[in-house]
C-alpha cells in the first residue's frame, strides 16, 4: 500500500486515481474548485470531468496543496502542461527529494520551448518519470483494456511506477527514450486539432489518411531533431497516441478542432470543450521552435496560422496540397 497524491483533479487523473485505490492504495486529489472537491468527498462522483465515474473511499480530496502531499510516497503532477511549473513551485521544498514526480502532462512549455520534465528539473530535486501514450480518461475509468508507456532519466523509477500502475486492464510498457515519448506526446495533439478541422470543412477518409501520415512524419521530423528516437515515434506515444486522438470524440483537440473546422472562432470553441485543449498551445510553441530552429512543420505552421492569424482553413488546406513536389521519405 502507498499514498499518491494527484495535484489536480481532471478527467485522467480522476480516473487513474480510482485505479490505484482499486489497488487499495491511499489517494489524495488536489482541486482548487471546492465544488469538485465536496462532490468527490461527499457524493463520492467527479461529475466535471467523469460523470458516470464512481470514486472509492480510498480517495480523498482536498482544496489545500499541502494536506494534498502530507506524506506521500509519489506526487502526479496531473495539471495541464502551462501549470506544471508553477506547480513545482508550490511543493518546492515541502517533498522530500527521494519521492518520484509523475508527470502526466502532453505538451512544452510555451515560449522556453522546454520538456515538461525538463521544466520539473529546474523546480524539483526530484526523479521525474513521464506516463504517456493511447489512453482517453474514460475510457480507463471504464477499465477498457489500455497501454501507455513510463519512461525516466533513470529508469529504474520507471520501472517502479510501471510496477505501480499495471492492472489487468492497464498494461505500462518501459521506454527509456524520455525525449521521444515527451515530443510525440506534444506534438500529436497539433495533428489531432487539425483532423478536426478537416472534419468540421467536411473533407473526407482520404483527407484523413493523408493528414495522419504526414502528421507523423512531422512528428518524427522534429522529434529526431530534438533527439529522440525513431522508433520511439512509431511506438505507443508517437503513432498509437496519434491514430486515438485523431480519430476519437473523446478526443478536446480533435473536438475542438471540428467546431472551428465548422466556423466557429478559437475562443468559442475553447469555451464548448469547457477543459484544456492542449493542441493550441501546443501548435503556439512548436510553431515557435520551429521559426527559430528551421525544423519543417507545414501542418503546424498552417494552423498556426489558421488559430492565430484568422487565415482561412480552406486555404491552408489548398496551400499545402499544391506546395512544390517532393519525394514522400522526406
Amino acid at each position: 500500500m502507498s499514498k499518491i497524491a494527484f495535484l489536480g483533479g481532471g478527467s485522467f487523473g480522476s480516473a487513474l486515481a480510482v485505479l490505484l485505490a482499486e489497488k487499495d492504495n491511499i489517494v489524495s486529489i488536489y482541486n482548487r474548485d471546492e465544488n469538485v472537491v465536496n462532490e468527490i468527498n461527499q457524493m463520492r462522483l467527479n461529475k466535471k470531468y467523469l460523470k458516470d465515474l464512481r470514486i472509492p473511499d480510498g480517495v480523498t480530496a482536498f482544496n489545500n496543496i499541502d494536506k494534498t502531499i502530507q506524506e506521500a510516497d509519489y506526487i502526479v503532477l496531473s495539471v495541464p502542461s502551462h501549470v506544471i511549473r508553477n506547480m513545482c513551485k508550490a511543493i518546492k521544498g515541502k517533498v522530500p527529494n527521494h519521492i518520484p514526480i509523475i508527470s502526466i502532462a502532453k505538451g512544452i512549455e510555451e515560449d522556453s520551448d522546454k520538456r515538461l520534465s525538463v521544466v520539473i528539473e529546474e523546480e524539483l530535486e526530484n526523479p521525474v518519470v513521464v506516463l504517456s501514450g493511447p489512453s482517453h480518461a474514460e475510457e480507463v475509468a471504464m477499465k477498457i483494456p489500455t497501454t501507455i508507456v513510463s519512461t525516466s532519466k533513470d529508469m529504474k523509477y520507471a520501472i517502479e511506477i510501471q510496477d505501480l500502475f499495471m492492472t489487468s486492464y492497464f498494461r505500462v510498457y518501459t521506454n527509456d527514450d524520455i525525449i521521444g515519448v515527451e515530443v510525440g506526446g506534444a506534438v500529436k495533439n497539433i495533428i489531432a486539432l487539425a483532423a478536426g478541422v478537416i472534419d468540421g470543412l467536411g473533407y473526407g477518409d482520404n483527407t484523413k489518411a493523408a493528414l495522419l501520415t504526414r502528421g507523423m512524419k512531422e512528428i518524427t521530423r522534429v522529434g529526431m531533431a530534438l533527439g529522440g528516437r525513431l522508433e520511439t515515434f512509431y511506438g505507443l506515444t508517437g503513432m498509437g497516441d496519434l491514430i486515438v486522438t485523431c480519430t476519437s470524440m473523446h478526443s478536446r483537440n480533435r473536438r475542438a478542432g471540428l467546431l472551428i473546422g465548422k466556423g466557429m472562432s478559437v475562443e468559442d470553441a475553447l469555451k464548448e470543450i469547457g477543459m484544456v485543449v492542449e493542441g493550441v498551445k501546443a501548435c503556439k510553441a512548436f510553431y515557435q521552435l520551429k521559426e527559430k530552429t528551421g525544423i519543417s512543420m507545414p501542418i503546424t505552421d498552417g494552423l498556426y496560422k489558421g488559430l492565430f492569424e484568422g487565415k482561412d482553413a480552406k486555404v491552408i488546406v489548398d496551400e499545402l496540397m499544391n506546395r512544390d513536389k517532393k519525394s514522400e521519405l522526406f
